[in-house]
């Protein structure tokens, strides 16, 4: 089995790493964050919020950084399409 990254700079590698291990992060942490109160996905939290489940605050700091997360990491995998699509 040929590796992709035999066709790839050390520099091209580092880069990939380097935004896969953050996205990996980014999960990890929104997860954990959405977590602490039982729900899978921000918009749960809100939910949530909005019915008197949950205190205002900070829950809804919370739900406001789990979206900033989920933001980055969207953004960080459409540069990582770029960047893949621009080494080919």
């Amino acid at each position: 089995m040929t590796s992709f990254y035999n066709n790839l700079s050390p520099e091209d590698v580092a880069t990939l790493d380097q935004l896969a291990r953050l996205l990996v992060e980014l999960r990890e942490g929104r997860e954990a964050l959405l977590a602490r109160y039982g729900v899978n996905n921000e918009n749960v939290l809100l939910e949530k919020i909005n019915a008197g489940e949950l205190a205002e605050h900070p829950t809804y700091e919370d739900y406001l950084g789990a979206k900033a997360i989920r933001s980055a990491g969207m953004a960080i995998r459409a540069d990582l399409r770029d960047y893949m699509l621009g080494i080919k």
